[in-house]
C-alpha cells in the first residue's frame, strides 16, 4: 500500500472527524513523538513549544519524557490562556506533572532539540523572538526532531520563506504533507517518520512508489521480436542541439523500445556511440513510430513549429518536453485541440516551462507545485510531471503524486532528455500513461541514486550516466517480481 499525502483541507477535515477520539489526537501525537525522542536522545533534551497546537504536542512530549525519568528543559514564551484548548490542557498537564517553562533560550549544550514551535498552519515568515530561537537551534549543533513539520517550512508548498529549522528527523502526524517532499522540504526535514495515530486515511495525493506500477513490470516472453515492444520516434536535434535528441534516443533504446528512430532537424549519418539508433529526417520519422517524443533539441524555428503541429495531429501517444513545451506556450490552443484525441499526451516541464504554459512566473509555480501541476493537467487534458526537487505528477482526472527518488546530480544538462526517452520507451512497451509517467520518473531518480552509491556524483554526474543504471534497475525489478 502506497503512502498517502494530505493537504490542509483534507487534513483539517480528518482532524475534525476525530476531534472526540480517545486518547485525544494530541496525546497520540505526543506519545508517538516521545518514542522517537527516546530513540534519539543522548544527553539533555530541550523541548521548544510554540503558541499553537504544535506547542501542545511539545508539552505532551515533555511530560512523557519526565515520566520516563528524564528532565527536559521546556522553552515557552507564549501566554497559556491564549493557547488553543487542547494545547492549553497539555500545558496544564505538564505543569501538574511538576514541569516548568522558561521564556529565555537556555545556555549550554543539549543532546536533542524537539522543535514544537510552529506546525502545518504556518504560512507567514517567522520573525522576532521565534526567529532568534530558530537561529540558535540551527547553530547549536544538536540533533533536531521536528514535530509534524520543521518550524518555518510551509507544509503545503515546501517553501521556506523565512527562518526555518533544519531538522535531523521529522515526526509527521497522520500522513505525509506535500511540503515535506517537494521544493525546500527535502533539504530541511531530514529523515521522515509518519506517525499515523491509528487513523485510516483516504489519500488526497500519494507517494510515487513501485507499488503503483508493479503490474506493468512483466517479464518478456521468449517468443518476442522487436516489433513486440513498439517504436519510438524522437523529434528534435536542431543545429547545435543534436546531443539532446541522441540522449533521448539512447535512453529509449536501452529502456526497452523495440525500435528507435531519430527524426533530426540537423541530419547526422549515424550515432557512433549507439549505432542501433536509426536516423531519419524529421519528416520521415513520425510515420515509422507508435510513440513520439517531441522536443529534445527541437528549437523554436518555423520548421520546429511545423513538426510539432504534425506530431500533435498524428493521433499517436506522445511525450512533449523542452522546446516542444515552449512552442506550445506560444500557441496553447494546439495542445487544447490535441487533448480531444484519445491518444495520451504526457508533458514534462521544469518550473520555467510550466510558468510559460500557465502564463505566470516560475516563482508562482514554485509557490504551490502541486496546484500548478494539477492546473496543467486539467487545462490541457494531459498527464504532467512537474520536474524539480520532489517531482509532482498529475493526471487529468485530478489524481496527483510526489516522487522522492533523485538527488542534486539530476540538475545537469540533458537529464530531462534522458527522462523523455525513458518515458517514451515505457509507453512504447504498452504501459498506460499514468503508470509510464510514475515509473519513468521514479526510475530516473533511482538511477541517480545508484550513480551516487557507486561513487559517481552528485557533482559532475552527467545525463548519459543515468541510462545504464536505469536499465539495470528496471530489469532487477522485473526479475524480483518474477521470482
Amino acid at each position: 500500500m502506497t503512502q498517502p499525502i494530505l493537504r490542509g483541507v483534507a487534513l483539517r477535515n480528518l482532524e475534525t472527524k476525530h476531534a472526540d477520539a480517545m486518547p485525544a489526537l494530541m496525546e497520540r501525537a505526543g506519545a508517538a513523538a516521545a518514542r522517537i525522542v527516546l530513540e534519539m536522545l543522548d544527553g539533555r533534551a530541550l523541548v521548544v513549544a510554540g503558541p499553537g497546537n504544535n506547542g501542545g504536542d511539545a508539552f505532551v512530549v515533555a511530560r512523557l519524557l519526565k515520566a520516563a525519568g528524564h528532565a527536559p528543559t521546556v522553552l515557552f514564551a507564549g501566554e497559556p490562556e491564549r493557547l488553543p484548548a487542547d494545547a492549553r490542557a497539555a500545558h496544564a498537564a505538564w505543569l501538574a506533572a511538576g514541569g516548568a517553562c522558561r521564556a529565555d533560550y537556555p545556555p549550554g549544550k543539549f543532546g536533542l532539540v524537539v522543535d514544537g514551535l510552529f506546525g502545518i498552519g504556518l504560512t507567514r515568515p517567522i520573525e522576532g523572538q521565534y526567529a532568534d530561537w530558530i537561529a540558535r537551534i540551527n547553530a547549536g549543533g544538536a540533533p533536531v526532531l521536528a514535530l509534524d513539520v520543521p518550524s518555518g517550512l510551509n507544509a503545503l508548498t515546501g517553501q521556506a520563506t523565512g527562518p526555518v529549522v533544519r531538522a535531523t528527523r521529522t515526526a509527521t502526524f497522520i500522513a505525509l504533507k506535500p511540503g515535506l517532499l517537494t521544493a525546500d522540504g527535502p533539504d530541511l526535514c531530514g529523515a521522515i517518520t509518519v506517525c499515523d495515530l491509528g487513523l485510516s486515511v483516504a489519500p488526497d495525493g500519494m507517494l510515487a512508489e513501485p507499488a503503483l506500477f508493479r503490474h506493468c513490470l512483466q517479464p518478456r516472453p521468449r517468443n518476442s521480436h522487436k516489433g513486440s515492444f513498439g517504436s519510438v520516434a524522437v523529434l528534435g536535434g536542431a543545429s547545435g542541439m543534436a546531443g539532446a535528441a541522441l540522449l533521448a534516443g539512447r535512453a529509449a533504446l536501452r529502456l526497452g523500445a523495440g525500435r528507435v528512430y531519430l527524426g533530426m532537424l540537423e541530419r547526422l549519418p549515424v550515432d557512433p556511440g549507439q549505432p542501433e539508433l536509426m536516423l531519419r529526417t524529421a519528416d520521415e520519422a513520425p510515420g515509422l513510430a507508435t510513440v513520439l517524443a517531441v522536443g529534445p533539441g527541437l528549437g523554436q524555428s518555423p520548421e520546429a513549429r511545423a513538426l510539432l503541429i504534425r506530431a500533435l495531429g498524428s493521433g499517436l501517444p506522445q511525450v512533449i518536453d523542452a522546446d516542444g513545451l515552449n512552442l506550445l506556450a506560444q500557441e496553447p490552443s494546439l495542445l487544447t485541440r490535441r487533448a480531444a484525441s484519445p491518444a495520451p499526451s504526457l508533458l514534462t516541464p521544469h518550473p520555467a516551462e510550466a510558468a510559460r504554459l500557465l502564463g505566470c512566473s516560475s516563482a508562482e509555480v514554485q509557490a504551490d507545485r502541486v496546484a500548478a501541476c494539477l492546473e496543467l493537467a486539467r487545462r490541457f487534458g494531459a498527464h504532467v510531471a512537474l520536474k524539480g526537487c520532489g517531482t509532482v505528477i498529475a493526471a487529468p482526472d485530478g489524481r496527483w503524486f510526489i516522487n522522492t527518488t533523485g538527488n542534486a546530480g539530476l540538475a545537469s544538462a540533458g537529464s530531462g532528455d534522458a527522462l523523455t526517452g525513458m518515458l517514451a520507451a515505457l509507453l512504447a512497451q504498452g504501459w498506460p500513461p499514468l503508470e509510464a509517467l510514475l515509473g519513468a520518473v521514479h526510475l530516473h531518480g533511482a538511477a541517480a541514486g545508484a550513480c551516487i552509491a557507486a561513487g559517481r556524483g552528485p557533482v559532475g554526474l552527467t545525463a548519459g550516466e543515468l541510462i545504464d543504471p536505469a536499465r539495470k534497475l528496471l530489469n532487477d525489478w522485473i526479475t524480483l517480481l518474477d521470482r
